[in-house]
């Protein structure tokens, strides 16, 4: 079941990467806005056949305006150059598009999106998918679950399972990479990091089954 959006309206008529990164900026679909710098879209070319979908942007995401910047990013950038894949031939994005945030001192700790706060931002989220048209999708998380199945399948029973998004894309759940960082033991977080390897690889596969195909988009 689809979760219910507050985003349609300020979609564009023609669905384009460039016209929804532009209207991403004016969006109100919750007030998420109100305390963020600025809208942190997805960034990647068109013709992708792997998007990334994360959580949230985080303070880094939030100052700079580009997605996975931060130390979840280069943990990624790191799995990502592992299995061979190209960090600008992938399309890399968010369930949600404004950083959420409660303060510590003088720091902005990420705080979790409530579910109405993904269910607003899931027209941008559909709209990338139908821009992008990827062969494969990998979730990042269980939040990026939710957004893509509006369900709360836990990230461990998904990976066992042979999932396939609406779109007919391939979808491919793992451990976003800011799981590393909360992992307090080293062999833990060794361990999800190889699992975070070896479900980019799977994606890298997918694409490569699926290459005759997407070659005549």
């Amino acid at each position: 079941m689809r979760l219910k959006t507050s985003a349609a309206e300020y979609l564009p008529e023609r669905i384009t990467l460039p016209a929804l990164r532009k209207a991403a900026e004016s969006c109100r679909g919750c007030d998420l806005y109100k305390r963020a710098t600025q809208v942190v879209f997805g960034e990647g070319p068109r013709t992708a056949p792997v998007m990334l979908i994360g959580e949230i942007p985080g303070d880094q995401e939030d100052k700079q305006g580009h997605v996975f910047v931060g130390p979840a990013g280069r943990l990624l950038d790191d799995a990502l150059h592992a299995v061979g894949l190209d960090r600008k031939e992938t399309y890399i994005t968010n369930a949600v598009k404004h950083f959420s945030w409660e303060p510590r001192g003088i720091r902005r700790i990420h705080k979790k999106p409530l579910q109405r706060e993904i269910a607003a931002c899931h027209d941008w989220l559909d709209a990338e998918i139908r821009a992008i048209r990827p062969t494969c999708i990998v979730a990042l998380g269980a939040t990026a679950l939710l957004a893509l199945t509006g369900k709360p399948i836990p990230v461990g029973t998904a990976r066992e399972k042979d999932l396939e998004d609406p779109s007919g894309a391939t979808l491919i759940a793992t451990y976003h990479p800011s799981a590393l960082l909360r992992a307090i033991e080293p062999a833990q977080r060794q361990a999800l990091y190889r699992t975070l390897v070896a479900d980019l690889r799977r994606a890298l596969e997918a694409t490569h089954a699926e290459a005759p195909a997407r070659g005549r988009r």
